[in-house]
């Protein structure tokens, strides 16, 4: 019994160790696509209907300022802050599930970027589980801004829309680096049901929301945000002396 426990031991340690090698790639190279765009393919396959998917990647320099700040404001506050998993957050959600009502999720776009690029869509333990290894492998490996530029890359905004460039000429008929501050917040705002709502003609409460995120993406800081996070180099801050040494000194 020992020995099948430590065979199995064994070969799990080393299929982890073997996920990592993906992780190392996209740090560097363009992902040239997502296990969710995969399964929406499959979906259109079973349905027999046609879908343009539509997908250009767009590097971290040539995304406005405007969108990165917006989805920050509006699916994760503290994204320069934690280490892939906002724990307040969390708390947070587990209170307001408690007492009833519609379900709040608390995923962080680390979190989201581990599951839409690697996983499948379920809410079973054992792709929740795989979410938490693979999102602590990209806090460890990838800077912040290689988060984000991932994220904005991959995250679907209609049927077969997924990227912000594609999102941009979709929706608004105009390249991504000219989006509006008030169209990069309504693209964020539609986030939560991306293929039921338009981000062009968003429903009143969707509409709403875009308000209040323009709102949050100033309070947070705007582009002076965005140059602080980036200023943690190429490796997160965590994982650098500087960092810890402040730590120490507090």
């Amino acid at each position: 019994m020992k020995t099948i426990l430590r065979k199995t031991a064994k070969w799990l340690l080393i299929l982890l160790l073997l996920s990592l090698l993906p992780v190392l790639l996209f740090r560097w190279v363009p992902v040239p696509g997502s296990m969710l765009m995969l399964e929406r393919w499959v979906e259109t396959r079973s349905d027999d209907r046609q879908v343009d998917f539509q997908k250009r990647w767009l590097p971290y320099r040539a995304i406005p300022d405007n969108i990165k700040m917006a989805v920050i404001a509006a699916e994760d506050q503290r994204f320069a802050e934690h280490h892939g998993f906002d724990i307040r957050a969390i708390q947070a959600a587990i209170e307001h599930n408690q007492r009833g009502g519609s379900l709040r999720g608390a995923s962080t776009l680390s979190q989201q970027v581990a599951k839409n690029l690697f996983l499948w869509s379920d809410r079973s333990w054992l792709r929740k589980g795989l979410e938490s290894w693979f999102t602590l492998a990209i806090e460890t490996l990838w800077p912040k801004q290689r988060i984000l530029e991932v994220y904005l890359n991959i995250v679907e905004w209609d049927e077969g829309v997924f990227g912000i460039s594609a999102a941009a000429q979709h929706h608004f008929g105009i390249a991504a680096g000219v989006l509006s501050d008030q169209q990069a917040a309504q693209l964020a705002a539609v986030l939560p049901n991306p293929r039921r709502w338009s981000a062009a003609s968003p429903p009143p409460h969707a509409l709403q929301r875009s308000r209040w995120i323009r709102q949050q993406s100033r309070q947070l800081g705007g582009a002076h945000y965005l140059r602080q996070m980036e200023a943690g180099g190429d490796w997160p801050q965590w994982l650098t002396l500087s960092h810890w040494q402040q730590q120490l000194n507090k």
